[in-house]
């Protein structure tokens, strides 16, 4: 990243954005809302990176989807929450 005296770019932003993970996802948001904090509002990078703010949030908030939904009225498998602790 970009020195504490040099503006932040866009790819700063896009370098915090990196893979980002719902676990991460509002570390991520704040990190980069602190550093587009004092740009102005029509700087490129403050632009990005408000959009990827919006991003992390929905992520933090709501997780992920992986793979592909079921066929109707196929059962959906078991929650690992529910499952009995194994003993050993």
């Amino acid at each position: 990243m970009t020195c504490p005296s040099t503006e932040p770019t866009v790819e700063d932003v896009r370098r915090l954005m990196g893979a980002s993970t719902p676990h991460f996802a509002l570390q991520l948001r704040d990190r980069i809302a602190k550093l587009i904090a004092e740009l102005p509002s029509d700087h490129p990078a403050r632009v990005e990176g408000e959009r990827e703010i919006v991003r992390l949030e929905r992520l933090g908030f709501s997780g992920e989807t992986r793979g592909e939904a079921g066929d109707a009225g196929e059962r959906p498998l078991p929650s690992l929450e529910h499952a009995p602790a194994e003993t050993g």
